[in-house]
């Protein structure tokens, strides 16, 4: 079964220049990797923006006001702010930890810069969509695909091998970021973030060399994931049933709902999501999978 999508359309006829952008879902900290490591996955919101003679965006929109806001003001975009509509569609669900703002924010920055000519690099997009997310991890991979290290201006890429596969368990409820991030405490012990710091460069060095197996103990997290637990009932126990199936290791992707596992394409993946989904049955968690690869590709023009 496919996530529930999101779709949003304007009422406004298509009657100028159009470009539709393909954003893929990203998968960020990786466990102890918070807030600097993320992966892009197979799943993909389409954003197509349109011109039109009028001021403004239809439909209106915060985040997408915004968007639009910081890209007229760079000074390298010479073209006047023009009016446009826009259309989301796609398979990544909001508020699961798969970067759906991501989705929208670079999808309809990408195409105001199609249509104005394309005067901002990638990586200028790049740093302007991390300003406007206000963390890179799930930005960096969206942007250039493939597993990213990214500390919100400077970012290290690694192309993904085919045979690791995702495993995406996305529990039926909704974790806001925003809310999770107000769970976590002003301070850790410090022998919890040298933990997390070993564990990060371990999963950095796997993904640079393809050593992906070895990656098991050191997906654990010790800044984020204990904190955060009581929002997702049966997370450590959904990763554990993960593991014993076959799985190298799991996490919480980004601040949740969605319970992520690692592993080879000669594992039994679907044996995975059915472990993982049952050990959440038990916490009275119904949820779906999807087994994905990785998108080393980013976003894209489609047209």
């Amino acid at each position: 079964m496919k996530p529930p999508g999101l779709r949003v359309s304007s009422d406004v006829s298509f009657a100028g220049s159009s470009i539709t952008i393909s954003v893929p879902a990203t998968s960020a900290n990786l466990g102890p990797g918070y807030d600097c490591l993320g992966l892009a996955v197979d799943l993909h919101n389409t954003i197509t923006v349109t011109r039109k003679e009028e001021a403004g965006e239809s439909p209106e929109h915060g985040m997408i006001r915004q968007v639009a806001d910081v890209f007229f003001a760079q000074p390298e975009v010479s073209e006047p702010a023009f009016g446009f509509t826009w259309q989301i569609e796609g398979d990544v669900p909001t508020s699961r930890g798969l970067g759906s703002s991501v989705t929208v924010r670079l999808g309809v920055m990408m195409g105001l810069n199609e249509l104005a000519g394309a005067p901002l690099s990638r990586q200028r997009l790049f740093e302007l969509c991390s300003e406007a997310e206000g963390h890179p991890d799930n930005v960096g991979p969206a942007v250039f695909g493939g597993f990213v290290l990214s500390n919100g201006t400077a970012s290290f890429r690694f192309e993904v091998d085919e045979r690791l596969k995702v495993v995406l368990v996305i529990p039926n409820h909704e974790v806001e970021t925003l809310y999770a991030r107000g769970a976590l405490p002003a301070h850790v012990p410090h022998r919890d973030a040298a933990r997390n710091t070993a564990n990060a460069c371990t999963i950095v060095a796997a993904f640079a060399m393809g050593r992906y197996e070895q990656m098991g103990d050191a997906l654990q997290d010790y800044l984020h994931q204990p904190y955060r637990q009581h929002l997702i009932p049966g997370l450590f126990e959904a990763i554990e049933a993960g593991r014993k199936a076959g799985a190298i290791g799991g996490y919480l992707s980004g601040s949740g709902s969605t319970i992520a596992c690692f592993a080879t394409s000669s594992a039994n993946t679907e044996a995975i999501a059915a472990a993982m989904q049952k050990a959440l049955a038990t916490k009275n968690i119904q949820s779906i999978s999807h087994v994905v690869g990785v998108d080393n590709s980013g976003a894209r023009v489609l047209n």
